[in-house]
């Protein structure tokens, strides 16, 4: 264990207490010391209790901003839950997410706040520049509660953080996270992937995905987080250079970009030379990308495998593993890792038996940082969470001790970082006149690990340009969602009972590359 922090402001206090003067955060605007933020914590809480009946539920969106940290910890430390908003999802969506966690008031970016308002949501909301007002007004803690928020002791099993998550269904599930599941996952990564003490990390992803997990994990080693509010290549290596970062988690999407500027750029490198490790996840890394990094830059990179429901990472390969497999076994390159401390992995079969060695499986985790449920969805908890393991609906092997995932059990698409639910993108796609029947898989991408792919069937007579059924989808999905690949054919493979049969669909566009032409 790193900390003995019970609950997620606990982490702030403590490293307020032994670094006050350490920074806590950087971005744009300067620097934050966690003295600072801890103060902005505990205010966070106390105007939560002003403005707020007792469990009301927060929720915040936007692009990266320095707030979205503090309400990370200063939601749960009112006892209340923080709801994260994707920014990238079209209004409706956003709309249901609202309406379905009975979120009280909107926390966010004034562009973001005036789409859902213009969308049709009536709740009192806050943008950045007034919330941070509110916060400055606020010059005394005066509830007895605050002493308790100021000790760190908020329920460490009460929901701190509800992220929405794509599943098997059209409709995506809140993963309701516990500052007990968040701080797990914290230890986790701590001790399978251990940081060096004079660590600074810039995070590049969206606050609004689980990943955010790891500005936690640099804050429990009183470790400051140099802040992106969105991610470019050249803008990575000028804040690299600019704050000597020396660590990093990219995607695949983000490490291609890099790597692109690099050839285009080649005397960016100097600007890396602080650089030392490269951390990925939450796509599929081409082995060819990773070796292409490998040559050019001269770090180490690690992987974790997790997930929303497990609060972050859990099986992880590390540097020396990735050192093996570069300089002379490349099949440990296609392999997730292994199980970190205090995590269990297993393979089982259908009817839930263990799988021998080799043999393919589902993949269940147990751990302390496994979710404690989905939000007002107790088939699909039930589902999911089975005496402790988290069944993850991902397929893989164990070879020689090394977990290998082959497949997802619920044909979700990554592309870019971005989880897709198929079912929802073929319902969208069906919506369409000319479409009799659809099947959205996912096709391997170099940059972007995958890309959306519709295989449709159109009805009698009916005319359909590949082009302009993109347009149709995309007046009612995000723009990530939308099919970068349209397939028209005669039939689909289907089973006796007329289930389509993605396997083969993925097989055959393996062996006809041509059908898809160009990323649309």
């Amino acid at each position: 264990m790193i900390q003995s922090a019970s609950s997620l402001a606990g982490v702030i206090e403590r490293a307020a207490f032994n670094h006050p003067d350490g920074v806590a955060i950087v971005d744009d605007s300067g620097s934050v010391t966690f003295a600072q933020l801890q103060a902005r914590v505990r205010t966070t809480a106390i105007l939560l209790d002003q403005i707020l009946g007792a469990s009301e539920r927060v929720a915040v969106i936007g692009p990266n901003h320095r707030i979205w940290i503090e309400l990370y910890y200063g939601v749960p430390a009112s006892n209340r839950t923080l709801v994260f908003l994707n920014h990238r999802l079209h209004a409706r969506e956003l709309l249901s997410m609202i309406e379905r966690s009975a979120v009280s008031i909107v926390l966010g970016d004034a562009d973001e706040l005036n789409r859902l308002r213009a969308a049709g949501c009536e709740l009192p909301h806050f943008d950045w520049d007034t919330w941070a007002d509110l916060i400055d007004g606020i010059t005394s803690p005066v509830s007895s509660k605050s002493s308790d928020i100021a000790k760190g002791k908020a329920a460490s099993r009460a929901p701190a953080w509800l992220l929405f998550t794509s599943g098997t269904t059209a409709a995506p599930k809140g993963a309701m996270l516990t500052s007990e599941n968040i701080l797990a996952s914290v230890n986790t990564s701590a001790a399978a992937r251990p940081v060096e003490q004079d660590e600074i990390y810039v995070f590049p992803f969206p606050l609004c995905h689980i990943a955010g997990y790891n500005v936690v994990h640099r804050h429990a080693h009183s470790l400051p987080v140099v802040l992106l509010s969105s991610f470019t290549a050249d803008g990575f290596c000028d804040i690299v250079q600019r704050e000597r970062v020396t660590s990093t988690s990219l995607a695949a999407t983000m490490l291609a970009s890099l790597i692109d500027l690099l050839e285009r750029e080649p005397y960016r490198k100097v600007q890396l030379q602080s650089l030392r490790a490269i951390a990925y996840g939450a796509a599929p890394m081409p082995v060819s990308l990773l070796r292409k990094a490998n040559e050019l830059l001269d770090v180490e990179f690690a992987q974790g495998y997790g997930m929303t429901e497990l609060a972050g990472n859990a099986v992880f390969l590390n540097a020396q593993a990735h050192r093996n497999g570069l300089e002379s076994n490349p099949h440990i390159l296609e392999a997730a890792g292994v199980a970190a401390p205090g995590v269990e992995v297993r393979l089982v079969s259908e009817e839930g038996n263990a799988v021998t060695e080799g043999d393919a499986g589902e993949i269940i985790i147990r751990g302390p940082q496994v979710m404690i449920g989905y939000l007002n969805d107790p088939a699909a908890t039930d589902a999911a969470v089975r005496d402790g393991w988290l069944y993850t609906g991902d397929i893989g092997r164990m070879v020689d001790g090394l977990l290998y995932v082959v497949d997802r059990k619920k044909d979700i698409i990554i592309t870019g970082g971005e989880n897709v639910s198929s079912l929802e993108v073929e319902s969208a796609v069906l919506e369409h006149p000319g479409i009799a029947r659809a099947a959205v898989i996912g096709v391997p991408d170099p940059v972007w690990g995958e890309n959306v792919c519709a295989v449709v069937v159109l009805r009698a007579g009916a005319l359909v340009e590949t082009k302009e059924l993109v347009t149709f989808v995309r007046q009612s999905l995000s723009g990530f969602k939308v099919p970068r690949h349209v397939v028209i054919v005669e039939e689909l493979p289907v089973t006796a009972s007329g289930k389509v049969v993605k396997a083969e669909l993925r097989r055959f566009l393996l062996q006809r590359p041509e059908l898809l032409g160009e990323r649309l």
